[in-house]
């Protein structure tokens, strides 16, 4: 079985492959996305009925979850289950509660008042990845921040498995305040949201990860101007720097607990001493043999890396250009190191900081940027689920004050419409 590919010091060149991403030719998914998003638009339901017995091989008649089955879910959900939800529901809230900000008023002019305030997104439409993991994490982290921003309905799709959604997955809908849930998945669902069908309500806004093709969807859904997506948010993957201080077993298990997800997830480690880059491997090797899903995370581990750099300098320089959806820093000093960290989703900071427990419980959120949009992205938090409109109220003495720069500024701009606005009202000041 092949395992991750050892690379020393690396010339610039094996620096790419560092960074490359196991991706699917771009090309080759936007012609299927857009073929199937041409179909939902014309076929509405008929089509989402197709392609989840397509791609999914569950035949359906309908692709709406009733709210009987929901509340019914509970009973097929363990009690000790239900009170790790709660909990950790309890952290999400908390921390996406202290996101709220109260309104600021400026008086930037004397007479000229400043303000911004935030309104929840009406619709907001919540994709959980299904398959072989039920993540029904990813409803708590969308669902409750969602309910915080006072959103008025939210909408969650995801794909059936042979058996119908797994009761956790509709426990935690429930649980977290959704309002509809459908039985579909992957581009199609991506393309119901969007555009919206007979069953399937159109949203505003669609929020959650998945693999190439929902990253896909969701970038080509945003571009037809019809809906927001909350970023690209496509394979999982991590990163980690390691020095000596780290504990071996540690990391391969974070690298593996990565890799599990699927096989076009990625695993990275840097470190600045290659014995703990062996020693790292060999863990890997061996935990790896302990996994029910060691089939899909061996095939992930052939598009991960381990590599030994000059320095811990040098690591977190590759990293910041890599920008990791997430980054564990496994070695000394790392509270100190994080400062220098650019480009990340959301960082672990120090050996007992696994990325399983930011994915389930800690409060932050675990919908975040992959594929290196962390340069430009950030996670999703409250301000996700609301906008931003900012406020101004001006005074007679307020327009007396900035008026003229603004009508000087106007002409400049031969925007004598604009010049007017301002001199009417300066002139009724002068009577």
């Amino acid at each position: 079985m092949k395992m991750m590919k050892k690379i020393l010091y690396p010339d610039k060149y094996e620096r790419q492959e560092i960074l490359r991403r196991p991706n699917r030719p771009a090309e080759e998914l936007d012609s299927l996305v857009r073929e199937i998003f041409s179909e939902i638009r014309r076929d509405g339901d008929k089509a989402l009925v197709k392609y989840t017995l397509e791609f999914d091989k569950v035949a359906t008649d309908s692709v709406e979850i009733d709210r009987k089955t929901i509340d019914e879910s509970e009973k097929s959900v363990s009690p000790e289950l239900k009170n790790a939800i709660s909990q950790a529901a309890a952290n999400i809230r908390l921390f996406h509660e202290n996101q709220k900000e109260q309104p600021v008023t400026v008086e930037t002019v004397k007479g000229v008042k400043c303000w911004r305030e935030s309104r929840p997104i009406e619709r907001v439409g919540i994709y959980v990845p299904g398959g072989s993991a039920p993540l029904f994490s990813t409803v708590l982290m969308l669902a409750v921040p969602a309910t915080i921003a006072g959103c008025s309905e939210t909408v969650l799709c995801t794909p059936p498995g042979i058996n119908g959604i797994h009761p956790a997955i509709l426990y935690a809908a429930g649980f977290a305040g959704v309002d509809r849930v459908f039985s579909v998945g992957g581009i199609q669902a991506i393309g119901a949201m969007a555009f919206g069908t007979e069953t399937v309500p159109k949203v505003d806004k669609i929020f959650g990860p998945g693999n190439q093709y929902v990253t896909m969807a969701k970038q080509i859904a945003q571009t037809s101007g019809s809906v927001a997506i909350d970023m690209p948010a496509g394979p999982s993957e991590v990163m980690i720097i390691a020095d000596k201080t780290c504990n071996p077993a540690f990391a391969a298990a974070d690298l593996l607990s990565q890799a599990e997800h699927g096989i076009d997830s990625q695993a990275v480690l840097l470190s600045d001493s290659e014995y703990v880059a062996d020693r790292v491997i060999a863990e890997t090797a061996i935990q790896l043999e302990r996994l029910p899903r060691k089939d899909i995370a061996a095939l992930s581990l052939e598009n991960s890396r381990i590599a030994v750099l000059n320095s811990i300098d040098e690591c977190i320089g590759l990293s910041n250009e890599y920008a990791p959806e997430h980054l564990i820093l496994a070695c000394e000093n790392a509270r100190e190191i994080a400062k220098r960290v650019i480009s990340a989703g959301s960082v672990f900071i120090g050996n007992y900081s696994c990325e399983s427990v930011g994915d389930y419980a800690s409060g932050t959120n675990h919908t975040l940027p992959t594929n290196g949009y962390a340069k430009c992205y950030s996670g999703v938090s409250l301000d996700s689920f609301i906008k931003k409109i900012t406020f101004q109220e001006i005074s007679a003495e307020g327009i007396a004050a900035i008026g003229p720069a603004v009508e000087i500024m106007a002409a400049a701009e031969q925007l004598e419409a604009h010049r007017n606005a301002v001199s009417v009202r300066l002139k009724d000041l002068k009577r």
